[in-house]
């Protein structure tokens, strides 16, 4: 079991334009060659957009690109003509397949806070898609076969605990709250990388909000 915490993130964006980010994962320029992926995760990016920043349409390629909004509204618009606000509580998929490309901004009058998390496909290619599951049922799992994975989202209240999915890789996030997980105590922004996750449980210390990755191997 591997904790990584928020304050070991690298950090990225563009600041003077009201962009913050912060990559679990070697990203960017942060080239870490020891961190590159964890299962079929290969990025877990927290991003801050103040009102009217955004990032402009850009390219992806072989990649599921799955949105957890945490506070605000997140404006996404693709070149497959999807438009969509995406609030807390939605799931937002883009499979980026063989090529799309996308716009994300806050056209709020409130910040908005977001995780991304981004899996590398089983097999390349393919033409792209999108989903957008509005306001997820507590414990409903969402798949995303084309990683081979399992997206749980888990809401617990203080004292209240959960089961820890079963895999070869887990990876777990947390999104808001503090969480006790195998005998580690996690606040926002930390992160657990579990190999052969087994009879695992993660307890609320205060409400709390998780995203656990299921993942084959």
């Amino acid at each position: 079991m591997d904790v990584r915490r928020a304050a070991q993130r690298y950090p990225g964006g563009d600041p003077a334009t009201g962009i913050e980010s912060s990559h679990a994962f070697s990203f960017g320029p942060h080239y870490d060659p020891d961190n590159l992926r964890f299962g079929a995760v290969i990025a877990c990016n927290e991003e801050r957009l103040a009102p009217g920043a955004g990032f402009d349409e850009h390219p992806h390629s072989h990649t599921e690109i799955v949105t957890w909004v945490v506070e605000g509204e997140l404006t996404h618009r693709d070149s497959e003509g999807h438009e969509t606000v995406v609030r807390h509580g939605d799931v937002q998929r883009l499979s980026s397949a063989g090529g799309v490309r996308h716009v994300e901004r806050n056209d709020g009058a409130q910040p908005l806070t977001f995780v991304q998390m981004w899996l590398a496909p089983v097999r390349p290619g393919g033409e792209p898609s999108y989903e957008i599951v509005r306001g997820i049922a507590d414990s409903t799992p969402y798949a995303v076969p084309e990683a081979g994975a399992m997206l749980h989202v888990r809401r617990l209240g203080a004292g209240e605990r959960t089961a820890v999915p079963d895999g070869a890789y887990v990876y777990v996030h947390v999104v808001r709250g503090e969480v006790r997980l195998g005998g580690e105590e996690l606040a926002p922004g930390d992160s657990v990388r579990v190999v052969g996750a087994k009879d695992l449980a993660a307890e609320g210390l205060t409400p709390a909000e998780l995203l656990m990755w299921e993942m084959a191997g």
